[in-house]
């Protein structure tokens, strides 16, 4: 998991990935959660976000799928709370 005591969460890394505009924007819109010391949840996410839902869904599949974002506890209303990953654990 990610140190957030040692200073910003976010990782350049990020750009080379490829990934669309949407999903890089929820990888960074993450971060500040995580540098704000706020829970990265679907909750906080959505009062952020300003893309479609639809968007915000597949966004966090991918960030899922590259291990960059781990869903460390989630409910049956779909309520999740997620961890960012150190980039030197992501895939490609």
């Amino acid at each position: 998991m990610v140190d957030h005591k040692n200073g910003p969460s976010m990782s350049q890394k990020i750009f080379q990935l490829s990934l669309s505009v949407e999903t890089t924007s929820l990888y960074i819109l993450c971060c500040g959660l995580a540098d704000n010391q706020r829970t990265i949840s679907i909750k906080n996410m959505q009062k952020i976000w300003n893309g479609s839902e639809e968007a915000l869904t597949e966004g966090l599949d991918e960030l899922e799928k590259r291990n960059i974002l781990r869903k460390v506890l989630s409910d049956q209303e779909g309520n999740c709370i997620y961890r960012l990953v150190e980039s030197k654990k992501w895939r490609a």
